[in-house]
């Protein structure tokens, strides 16, 4: 079919810029840096995220089909810290040359201490020492760290401080307009409001977990994820396992914690979305506790609140404060009627 010289004309250059107006291919490593690269990137961006909702990134796994799609991406953006021991081998494996965004990169890192939350004398009062910490400023998880599951002495859970989650977001818009940088005036525009809110949501964070009597402010999950939350909003967390979900307590180790958590009045505990809910259903059948809810620490909810960063770190916030107040409650019910027993008694 031929077409008259102006139509031809107006094709040859609109198709080439229909072409470069083409959303830009991101992929990331697990569902929390996929929204918050879908708040900043908006419609400018479509997003793989090679560990899904709900799922683990400690355990994951990388296939050749995970290759080929950071083979084609625009822009890969992964958290660093050696939270995905696969991602340098994944990397290398796909020959991928483009832009890439470490999430984490310039934020104040915690030391990982498996048995840190454990322990009586857990420091809550924000005077830390940060002389000792250090940042991942290669981002890459590196060669010779072939266990997914070793993380070193950093703890790289460190979205769950939402002003550290800041740093995420600056570091994954700045990462957008390097790779796009036509729609550079978007992204700091979808960039700043984010941030904003996520500020408010700090702010909300705070007042609800300030709201508990510092003494009840004790969590119990299955995973030792939340120090960086802890350090945040002075929570203390105790946890059956490590850093690691792949590891599994001994009785002795159960048996230690239960004593601990009797020690500490603990009021209620919380399941963990990618861990077994079984250690914690344990916990609560030796300690005679309620179980509260479902905390989010290392993926999105597949549905609901907890399927968007903010709403995730909503939903925990919110969860702490009633499950902690309620046991509160629960527990002076319980005093109450255990001095009415014993006047009845007199």
């Amino acid at each position: 079919m031929r077409y008259p010289l102006a139509l031809g004309l107006a094709l040859a250059f609109t198709m080439p810029m229909a072409q470069a107006d083409e959303p830009l291919r991101v992929v990331t490593s697990f569902s929390i840096l996929a929204d918050m690269v879908e708040q900043v990137g908006g419609e400018r961006v479509e997003i793989t995220s090679l560990v899904g909702a709900d799922s683990d990134t400690h355990v994951f796994s990388p296939s050749p089909s995970d290759a080929r799609r950071l083979a084609e991406a625009d822009l890969v953006v992964f958290n660093g810290l050696r939270l995905e021991g696969w991602m340098q081998r994944l990397l290398d494996a796909s020959g991928y040359t483009g832009t890439l965004v470490v999430a984490s990169a310039g934020v104040a890192t915690l030391a990982s201490d498996d048995d840190r939350h454990a322990q009586h004398d857990h420091d809550h009062d924000h005077d830390h020492d940060h002389d000792h910490e250090h940042h991942d400023d290669a981002g890459h998880d590196g060669h010779g760290h072939e266990d997914g599951h070793a993380h070193g002495d950093t703890d790289p859970h460190a979205w769950l401080d939402v002003a550290r989650g800041q740093q995420y977001v600056v570091n994954i818009r700045d990462g957008l307009i390097e790779a796009d940088s036509t729609h550079a005036d978007a992204y700091r525009e979808n960039a700043e409001q984010y941030l904003a809110e996520l500020e408010a949501l700090d702010d909300e964070i705070h007042a609800l977990i300030a709201s508990i009597p510092e003494s009840r402010r004790v969590v119990v999950t299955g995973h030792d994820a939340f120090g960086y939350f802890a350090d945040a909003y002075a929570v203390r967390f105790l946890s059956p396992v490590g850093l690691n979900t792949a590891a599994a307590p001994s009785a002795a180790d159960m048996g230690r914690l239960v004593d601990v958590i009797r020690d500490n009045h603990v009021q209620a505990l919380f399941h963990e979305n990618i861990t077994s809910p079984a250690l914690i259903r344990q916990l609560a059948e030796e300690a005679d506790l309620p179980i509260a809810g479902t905390l989010y620490s290392g993926a999105l909810a597949s549905e609901g609140e907890a399927s968007t960063y903010a709403g995730m770190m909503r939903h925990n916030a919110t969860l702490m404060h009633d499950g902690l107040t309620h046991g509160e409650a629960r527990q002076a019910s319980e005093n109450k009627a255990m001095h009415e027993s014993h006047d009845h008694a007199h």
